[in-house]
C-alpha cells in the first residue's frame, strides 16, 4: 500500500477527480508491486509526474505516471529497451514509451504488469555497481512555481453574454 504524501496529495489539488483517481489508482498499482522502489516526485511545467526508482536518481527510474490536465501517461522511461509484445505503447523517442490512460476499466492491467517486470529487470541491470540504493522512499525532486496547467490560484473566468 502506498505511503501518503502530503505534497502529492497537494500538487494533485488543481486536477479533475477524475484525473486524481486515475493517478493515484495508478500510483498504487505500482506500489502493491514494487514496494522497495522509491517515488521521486517532479511538479513540473507541463505535468506532474512521478517515477518509481531504485535509487533517489531518475536515471534509475524504471517507470513514471505523468498528470496532465485531462488524462495520465504511463510510461516507461527505457522503453523502447523492453520487448512490448503485445505492442500497446507508444512514443517514437529514443528511449520514453508510454500509454494514455482515460480511466481504470481500459488500463491494460496483464501486459503492463509484465512490461514492468521488464522494465524493472532492466532498471536493475543498469544500475551501477556499488551505487547507493534506498528503499520505499518518497521524495519531492522539483517544485516549480510557474507552471502550464491547472493552478490552484488560477480562478476560471467567467463569460458574460452582452445583451
Amino acid at each position: 500500500m502506498p505511503k501518503e504524501s502530503k505534497e502529492l496529495l497537494k500538487f494533485l489539488t488543481p486536477f479533475s477527480d477524475e484525473v486524481k483517481e486515475v493517478a493515484l489508482w495508478l500510483r498504487e498499482f505500482v506500489w502493491d508491486l514494487y514496494p522497495e522502489s522509491n517515488e521521486l516526485i517532479y511538479d513540473n511545467y507541463n505535468a506532474l509526474a512521478f517515477g518509481f526508482s531504485l535509487t533517489d536518481t531518475a536515471g534509475d527510474a524504471f517507470c513514471s505516471i505523468a498528470v496532465f490536465s485531462k488524462w495520465v501517461n504511463f510510461g516507461f522511461n527505457r522503453g523502447s529497451e523492453i520487448a512490448d509484445a503485445d505492442k500497446i505503447l507508444v512514443g517514437n523517442g529514443s528511449l520514453y514509451r508510454y500509454i494514455k490512460v482515460a480511466d481504470k476499466k481500459s488500463f491494460p492491467v496483464k501486459p503492463i504488469k509484465k512490461l514492468l517486470q521488464l522494465a524493472h529487470v532492466n532498471a536493475q541491470a543498469r544500475l551501477k555497481v556499488g551505487k547507493k540504493t534506498i528503499h520505499g522512499e518518497t521524495i519531492v525532486k522539483m517544485q516549480l512555481q510557474k507552471k502550464r496547467r491547472p493552478s490552484p490560484d488560477v480562478v476560471p473566468l467567467k463569460v458574460v453574454k452582452r445583451k
